[in-house]
């Protein structure tokens, strides 16, 4: 009998009970009182329980009213949500964004950017991957996403057919964890010392991704293709390796990792890019996902590992 049950009947319900009275629930609708009473009584039916008492001289709620009442608004705002996206739907489209996001970026201003999106533009339909190196450019050529953020260092796939417009920089730190030989090194450590200790670099799974790798030490390499296994390697004291200064800002602070100070070795900051088909347009709802990814650029001191 639940399915009988009207948005019609649960708005003259409402309006009964805010009126406290039949008389007044059927001025404020517009209606005959004897529509109104109708409708009450075919959501009774349809409920099996009595939601007024029935010798009361104003329109009382009984208990099994006043449980569902709470119900029933909730019922009517969210049809209300549905007619409101609907209408914005048909006068202005669904919005849609499908990107690939290389995994270094930093993830907070990538979380802010998509609550903006989602807050401002409630029906947006939104695809994103996460993605190292070669892979969200891939992604773009492919046709499976319209933008990729890619790090600038990586060498493009299909010269000519990406076009890249800087997008921002991040910071980077060197570190291990307390128990690592290198953690004990007080000074400045150099290069042919960083080699002599496995590295943790982060790849993908493209063709040629090992002849992309950047920000190598030595041959000693360990190669993941997920930022939150390094991290759970770093901290295990397995190796050393580059990573996100927001992503290890608390493991830093508690002691899980402690970073390391580099002698001679100059690492060029970490540059994002944005990057699309050549020649493409973006919409409107694009061009604001690529301004929210773009706020508060951050300076970096490390290149991409």
């Amino acid at each position: 009998m639940l399915d009988t049950v009207s948005i019609n009947q649960l708005h003259t319900f409402v309006a009964v009970c805010e009126e406290m009275s039949f008389t007044g629930a059927a001025r404020r609708l517009r209606r005959a009182q004897s529509a109104v009473s109708h409708a009450i009584s075919a959501l009774e039916t349809a409920l099996g329980l009595e939601l007024f008492q029935r010798d009361a001289r104003k329109a009382e709620l009984t208990a099994a009213g006043r449980g569902l009442l709470p119900d029933a608004r909730a019922v009517i705002a969210r049809m209300e949500e549905m007619k409101n996206r609907a209408k914005s739907m048909s006068t202005e489209g669904v919005p849609s964004l499908s990107i690939a996001v290389d995994t270094y970026f930093p993830r907070g201003r990538l979380i802010d950017c998509l609550r903006a999106l989602e807050r401002e533009s409630p029906t947006a339909a939104i695809s994103l991957r996460m993605v190292t190196m070669q892979g969200g450019e891939a992604l773009v050529l492919a046709g499976s996403c319209s933008l990729a953020v890619t790090v600038s260092d990586v060498p493009e796939i299909k010269k000519g057919a990406i076009e890249r417009h800087w997008l921002c920089e991040a910071e980077m730190v060197t570190v291990c964890a307390p128990t690592h030989p290198l953690a004990n090194i007080e000074r400045p450590i150099s290069r042919e010392q960083f080699g002599q200790h496995v590295q943790l670099v982060v790849t993908d799974n493209q063709p040629g991704a090992e002849k992309t790798q950047m920000g190598v030490a030595g041959e000693r390499q360990w190669l993941v293709n997920d930022l939150g296994a390094k991290r759970d390697l770093l901290i295990s004291g397995l190796s050393w390796g580059h990573m996100p200064a927001n992503l290890v800002a608390e493991d830093l602070a508690v002691g899980r990792l402690v970073e390391l100070r580099r002698r001679a070795w100059h690492l060029r900051p970490l540059v994002f890019v944005l990057s699309r088909m050549r020649g493409s347009e973006l919409s409107p709802f694009e061009e604001r996902a690529v301004q929210l990814l773009a706020d508060r650029a951050v300076s970096d001191s490390s290149q991409y590992p």
